[in-house]
């Protein structure tokens, strides 16, 4: 989804705090827990406009520089010499991440953070390494689309790449790597086309493994290779959403024979990534050309009928229901172009999932933030511009009760919401520059 990049804000440049090197699991467990909790507080009034200073003020600003202090302890347990007390550091950094927007905090740490973060890459065990990619991807969501981002993704895109590509790392690592090369590409060089189109193809280098060889058999992957290319798949997917139409052409043409071969996976997570991404890459083909088909429509069909209605026993009972939902959505799509929208509500707003494209970029967001995507939804202005929000509402508790309407104007305001969204989406496609 094409945006601009915002200009820079505002930055505070707080020192890294000595402190709590050594200490034990359990009181890093405290920290982290004190750190959500100041934030939880912090809060609660901050979209509520005040009528003047008073206490309630200080008691805020006591709380967040108190907050911020722990945070500077949790960066500097990532220059530890015990892996436990950085794996610690990693963990309440990513909760902390998660949870709350940070961003003129970060605007000062991040190349403290950055570096530390580098280290953990290049010489920590498997474990650190995934630890240190997921909390990467975070920082790279909180500094948003700027000249930040963009700058700590060039300078960490080498280090994930060696691990993505190295085959004797771990594979939870290699993971992380492969989400936080597609989410950290998508969130800060989306208008430069080389980084897309390198990206593009690292990831395309990994799942194509599972590509059916020339006799049209599928390969059998050791254990833990069918979640690493799921991953890749699915990073892959997320940046194909940026793709300008001629490179689009280019990987339709390519990649949906071979996708439809791979519905045939032992795998069921990456059976599912494979359908999803059929459907994303038949929603962008519709998008170019409202009569595009998918070569041998009918045996597809059949496919994913046979999957939306699989009642193998072998299989478990979570995984077969899991599966015959996702499909019965893939087939309605290809079939009727029918897709059931959902609806995220956050605060007293929502946003609508109303196609795969959507659905697509929402997952990898609520993957890497998990609770925390609808905080950020409601105050991160790189997921407020990703989704059309416009800037972070401020309310009073009268102007909520207000904002309330009635069932027929909620119904009337959707419909034309949606029609909207769909003429835009189709625009921005046509009118798309081609940067290949």
């Amino acid at each position: 989804m094409p945006r601009s990049k915002k200009g820079k804000r505002g930055s505070s440049k707080p020192g890294v705090k000595n402190g709590m090197k050594g200490e034990s699991a359990a009181s890093d467990d405290e920290l982290t827990s004190d750190i959500l909790s100041h934030y939880s507080s912090a809060s609660e009034t901050a979209s509520v406009l005040e009528e003047g200073p008073g206490s309630e003020q200080v008691d805020e600003q006591t709380a967040q520089e108190e907050t911020e202090d722990k945070l500077k302890q949790c960066i500097d347990n990532l220059m530890d010499k015990s892996a436990k007390t950085r794996l610690a550091g990693l963990e309440s950094l990513r909760q902390a991440f998660s949870s709350r927007v940070l961003y003129d905090f970060l605007t000062g740490q991040r190349l403290t953070v950055r570096d530390c973060l580098e280290r953990s890459l290049k010489k920590g065990g498997g474990e650190e390494q995934a630890a240190a990619a997921n909390v990467f991807t975070l920082l790279c969501i909180q500094l948003g689309g700027g000249d930040e981002a963009e700058e700590g993704f060039k300078s960490l895109r080498p280090v994930l790449t060696s691990i993505l590509n190295d085959g004797g790392a771990n594979i939870a690592a290699r993971q992380s790597c492969a989400r936080a090369l597609g989410l950290c590409c998508y969130v800060s060089t989306a208008e430069e086309g080389e980084d897309l189109v390198k990206s593009l193809a690292l990831l395309e280098s990994v799942f194509s493994s599972s590509y059916p060889n020339r006799e049209g058999t599928l390969p059998t992957h050791k254990p833990g290779l069918p979640g690493l290319h799921t991953a890749a798949l699915q990073a892959w997917s997320l940046l194909a959403t940026l793709c300008p139409t001629s490179k689009l052409s280019e990987l339709l043409e390519l990649h949906l024979p071979k996708l439809q071969a791979c519905l045939q996976s032992s795998d069921v997570n990456y059976r599912i990534a494979v359908g999803e991404t059929i459907a994303l890459l038949v929603e962008l083909g519709r998008d170019i050309d409202e009569e595009f088909e998918v070569e041998d429509t009918e045996s597809l069909c059949e496919c994913l009928k046979s999957l939306a209605t699989d009642g193998n026993k072998h299989r478990a009972k979570n995984d077969r229901r899991k599966q015959r939902s996702i499909f019965r959505e893939v087939l309605h799509y290809i079939e009727n172009e029918d897709f059931t929208e959902e609806k995220i509500r956050f605060g007293v707003e929502s946003v609508y999932i109303d196609g795969w494209m959507r659905k697509r970029i929402y997952d990898a967001f609520k993957e890497i933030l998990e609770s925390g995507v609808r905080h950020h939804l409601q105050y991160n202005q790189l997921l407020r511009d990703i989704f059309g929000l416009g800037p972070p509402l401020i309310l009073d508790a009268a102007t909520i009760k207000g904002s309330k309407i009635s069932r027929v104007e909620k119904h009337l305001f959707n419909s034309a919401a949606f029609k909207a969204r769909t003429k835009l989406r189709n625009k921005v496609r046509d009118k798309r520059a081609d940067v290949m």
